[in-house]
């Protein structure tokens, strides 16, 4: 998928995620690769600096966490996080639908 596709879109991807579980960062790749049938295969350095944006904005929080002698940064939603990852998705519906209504209407064959 082009990475222009994903902007605008790239919280909602990662606060989903998290919305299943606290997880660190690079399990939150994974998850998302995994979730996504690989169409998501995200950079660390995409991922990254959006984590830490959404926690300076109030939408995760983290903690550290050692596991088998390594420190790990985890992230979880906060209740804003929450509230946002609501309206994030009500945001993405009425876009897919609206796309698809337009596609419907003008016969384009790639909607069922």
């Amino acid at each position: 998928m082009r990475g222009e596709a994903l902007k605008g879109h790239l919280d909602l991807l990662l606060l989903a995620v998290l919305h299943r579980n606290p997880a660190h960062g690079y399990a939150v790749i994974e998850e998302l690769r995994r979730l996504s049938g690989e169409t998501f295969d995200l950079p660390e350095g995409t991922v990254y600096p959006a984590l830490h944006r959404l926690e300076r904005n109030g939408m995760i929080a983290s903690r550290w966490s050692e596991e088998s002698g390594r420190k790990r940064r985890i992230y979880e939603l906060t209740p804003q996080g929450r509230k946002a990852l609501e309206v994030y998705c009500d945001e993405w519906h009425r876009f897919a639908d609206g796309v698809n209504s337009l596609l419907r209407e003008v016969n384009v064959p790639c909607v069922a």
